[in-house]
């Protein structure tokens, strides 16, 4: 039942991405071997629901946190639908399991005097490294894409005439992301730059981004010239290309965008998943009353 899963799971590359698939197989096969131990059952598709539960009480007890769990009960969830939607099993026993509540996690970001100061004040220096990198971190803040979009942008994915990238997201959904006049600029000076490259290295790589020597970039590279320059102007722990993705949506609520639009240019599927963004304007508001009420 599980291998019949998991194969379904990959025949649907167009809804679920390879790592989505991975994480899954690993919860469910951990699930598995919990039921083999505990109970010498090596189908999960005969578990009850009081056989998860306490899969998920051992989980806690272990150190496991809500939010790990959640994500273990998310790879349930489906499997176990999956068999019912077949028939494969009588009744669905997640039916009777409750998730453990997660402690609200508000996601970091790099604040706007920091990035004006390394994208105006850092001299990044002379070059196509030199160009090309300040020019990933000036995409990655301002369109607030994943660096697995990033890496995957084509030449012809940017319209230059519309001022929009064309971005293929989680599930294969594609979506616009307008690029305002100075990234638009920054991206049409890069190219002439990224040509030369591929020249002088005889290369044709369809990727928008390469390397020095004119190959696609992969993303730990991305990862390095991210957090290498991040360092230079931010103290916070985390210096990752996604801390940039949150860096433009805190940006765009701090100026008053609606969360609507915030959650179409990130990619999101539900609202649910931007309104965590939200944090920080009510932090700016309360900073707002505190200094211009009189009695506050």
């Amino acid at each position: 039942m599980l291998h019949t899963f998991i194969k379904y799971l990959a025949s649907n590359n167009k809804r679920y991405s390879d790592h989505t698939i991975k994480a899954y197989s690993s919860d469910l096969v951990q699930f598995q071997n919990f039921l083999s131990t505990l109970y010498q059952i090596d189908d999960p598709a005969r578990a009850s629901h009081h056989m998860i539960r306490s899969w998920l009480v051992a989980m806690l007890e272990s150190g496991d946190t809500p939010r790990t769990i959640n994500r273990k009960i998310a790879a349930l969830k489906k499997f176990y639908r999956f068999l019912s939607i077949r028939s494969l099993i009588d009744s669905d026993p997640m039916l009777k399991v409750t998730a453990p509540k997660a402690a609200r996690h508000l996601p970091g970001f790099i604040k706007e005097t920091d990035m004006d100061n390394l994208l105006n004040e850092v001299n990044f220096g002379v070059g196509f490294t030199a160009v090309r990198n300040k020019l990933i971190l000036e995409t990655l803040y301002l369109t607030g894409m994943r660096v697995s979009e990033l890496t995957a942008i084509k030449v012809n994915d940017i319209d230059f005439s519309r001022k929009q990238i064309k971005i293929n997201g989680k599930g294969n959904k594609q979506r616009m992301i307008p690029i305002v006049g100075r990234l638009a600029a920054s991206l049409s000076d890069y190219l002439p730059v990224r040509d030369a490259i591929l020249q002088n290295n005889d290369s044709s790589a369809p990727t928008f981004f390469i390397t020095l020597k004119g190959k696609a970039i992969y993303q730990r590279l991305v990862y390095r010239i991210v957090h290498d320059n991040l360092s230079l102007v931010s103290t916070n722990h985390r210096k990752s290309p996604h801390m940039l993705r949150h860096s433009f949506a805190t940006t765009l609520m701090n100026h008053g965008a609606e969360l609507n639009a915030v959650k179409d240019l990130l990619g999101h599927a539900s609202l649910a998943a931007t309104q965590v963004y939200t944090h920080t304007t009510i932090d700016k508001i309360k900073s707002i009353y505190k200094h211009a009420h009189p009695r506050a």
